[in-house]
């Protein structure tokens, strides 16, 4: 499984959750099998442009939707590349200046986080 898949499939459950529809609901608008939308979700298919304009469709959202992924919880997330990816999509619309603002105190954090690890 690739991790744009997983992260595709998690924002495509999160926006199915916020519109109150279950699998089954959301395969039944979508015209699609509840086993195929579960595949999704859990990142282990990879979907056509098909089948992701119906989803599209079927959620009543814009196709860029699917692709923001800032609003996933990254708690449960144990892969680098899914959490850097959900980091830059947070960082994307906000100002230069508000970036290097980030920037410059994580550096810090880690700096701390490093001294930390040696005591």
């Amino acid at each position: 499984m690739s991790d744009f898949l997983k992260l595709v499939g998690n924002n495509i459950r999160l926006i199915r959750k916020q519109r109150g529809l279950t699998q089954e609901e959301l395969a039944e608008i979508a015209d699609l099998q509840y086993s195929y939308i579960g595949g999704v979700e859990r990142g282990e298919r990879n979907i056509s442009l098909l089948t992701l304009e119906k989803i599209v469709t079927s959620l009543n959202i814009s196709p860029s939707e699917i692709f923001n992924f800032k609003d996933i919880d990254i708690v449960n997330i144990n892969s680098i590349n899914e959490v850097l990816e959900i980091h830059i999509n947070l960082l994307r619309e906000r100002k230069i200046e508000e970036i290097k603002s980030v920037h410059k105190i994580s550096k810090e954090v880690l700096s701390l986080i490093d001294i930390q690890e040696k005591l």
